[in-house]
């Protein structure tokens, strides 16, 4: 019966965020403590299964044959849990300041709590079945987020993003169907295709792989998919952090590492045209996000753009279908969603505090609140790499396994690797010097935020630093995932 723990994690912050907008909550204050008591119980149920229930299947539906939506916790999947597990609850918590100035919180709070355990669901998946319709809930619990304000551009942006991700899902599903066809479903280290039923369809199957990576990877805002990434910024900030730094972009990447390791497998595909047709858009990807970035002046459209180029980090690090590509994917996803989240949610922190969203506006502004700006430096920092951050950590392994690769495709991506270097410093750093060493308005107004929102904006500039230095635990896990242990 303990097993039941399993599938009540994914559903309790779903039921719950479900009951939000029915539940007669006489203050907002009450509302808060209710959700913020769901994520966090939640969060705590996720810890117990990381620890007591690793390996462990739970069969939601089974269907004819071998086909089931089940849940079941293995190595990959427990990284995306504990990352998510440990953001949401700090993310809520800065939610609750920044969404005064929205408004609708009660319908904010639902679909953002509902969104949690879909994304629970996709990283706790057993199989290709269980993750791909908990990949399509992922669109439809979020669409509402993105077009939160009602506002043309927000209804504009949400079509964009429902649009992409319809045909991004299309094309994973046919990849769905192969696997059902030709080999399991069920996610198995080393992949789960029957070569002897293949037989002369060798190069289709490969076709198929790179469709259904592209169509994950439109989640993930591989080019030529990325552009609803930059629009769905118009979303509040809580969500555009979600969104671009934790749930849905990662559950692209995620959902490729799925793709590639545990379903075809890197014994058929490495070496392949199709290995090398995804690592040419990846590295195109890397490049291309980057220079977008720098000609970027809205403040979190240069964000996203950033977003892009590193969300290709990780997929050109899965590309290499190595042991070490795999290792620098996970280090890179985990290690990007707290330098990413901690920009976006800095960047909020001033369109909150100053109401300006241009970066030719910020001139002074470091002045005026000191802290959100010299944490965004970290950030920054962390993005472009330098030693004793967490970005150094995750770039140093995406560039080892390129390194290892050996031909020609991984050296080209360490190219694109220093290249998106040195133009991330130059766009992240413009925005510090701009609000440090640049006079502004002494009439323009702003200052430091209220402790719930500088809690999760310390905590996670403290994380970048902690993976920084104290990373030999995390990489070690890595490796045993990577190595088909755990």
């Amino acid at each position: 019966m303990s097993d039941i723990l399993i599938p009540l994690t994914v559903l309790l912050p779903i039921i719950g965020g479900v009951l939000i907008p029915v539940l007669p909550f006489k203050k907002l204050k009450l509302m808060h403590i209710y959700t913020e008591c769901v994520v966090i119980i939640t969060s705590i149920l996720v810890a117990y299964l990381l620890f007591n229930k690793m390996g462990v299947t739970y069969d939601l539906v089974r269907f004819s044959g071998d086909l089931s939506l089940s849940l079941r916790l293995d190595g990959l999947g427990s990284v995306f849990c504990a990352m998510v597990a440990f953001l949401w609850p700090f993310v809520t918590l800065y939610a609750f300041e920044y969404m005064k100035h929205e408004g609708k919180e009660h319908s904010f709070f639902m679909f953002f709590t509902m969104t949690y355990g879909v994304t629970l669901g996709i990283a706790s998946s057993a199989n290709l079945v269980t993750m791909y319709c908990f990949y399509e809930m992922l669109t439809l619990v979020t669409l509402p987020l993105v077009m939160h304000s009602g506002s043309r551009e927000a209804v504009l942006a949400s079509r964009k993003y429902l649009y992409y991700s319809l045909g991004g899902a299309a094309f994973a599903f046919i990849g769905l169907i192969f696997m059902i066809s030709y080999g399991s479903t069920d996610f198995a280290y080393g992949g789960t295709l029957n070569l002897g039923l293949i037989g002369n369809r060798e190069n289709i199957l490969k076709l198929v792989y790179v469709m259904a990576f592209m169509g994950f990877g439109v989640k993930a805002a591989l080019f030529p998919f990325s552009e609803w990434l930059p629009q769905a910024g118009v979303a509040p900030t809580p969500v555009t952090g979600l969104l671009h730094a934790v749930a849905v972009v990662k559950a692209g990447a995620f959902a490729t590492m799925r793709l590639t390791y545990y379903c075809f497998g890197v014994d058929f595909l490495k070496g392949s045209w199709a290995q090398y047709v995804i690592i040419g858009f990846t590295v195109f990807t890397i490049v291309y996000g980057c220079s977008r970035a720098i000609k970027e002046t809205h403040m979190k459209r240069r964000l996203a753009y950033s977003t892009v180029s590193n969300l290709s980090y990780i997929l050109f690090s899965v590309a290499l279908m190595s042991p070490l590509g795999l290792i620098g994917a996970l280090c890179h996803m985990i290690c990007h969603a707290f330098m990413k989240l901690l920009s976006f949610l800095c960047a909020g922190a001033v369109i909150v505090q100053s109401e300006k969203t241009f970066v030719h506006q910020l001139d002074g502004m470091g002045k005026k609140m000191p802290q959100v700006f010299a944490l965004f430096t970290i950030s920054g920092l962390a993005l472009m790499g330098v030693p004793g951050l967490g970005g150094f950590l995750s770039k140093w392994h995406l560039v080892k396994a390129a390194i290892a690769d050996g031909g020609v495709a991984g050296a080209i991506g360490v190219g694109a690797l220093l290249i998106s270097a040195l133009l991330t410093a130059n766009y992240m750093m413009t925005i510090t010097v701009r609000a440090f060493f640049k006079e502004g308005n002494a009439e323009d107004k702003g200052s430091d935020p209220t402790w719930r929102m500088m809690i999760p904006l310390y905590l996670f500039a403290a994380f970048c630093v902690i993976l920084g230095v104290y990373s030999a635990p995390i990489v070690s896990y890595f490796g045993q995932i990577a190595a088909g242990l755990l």
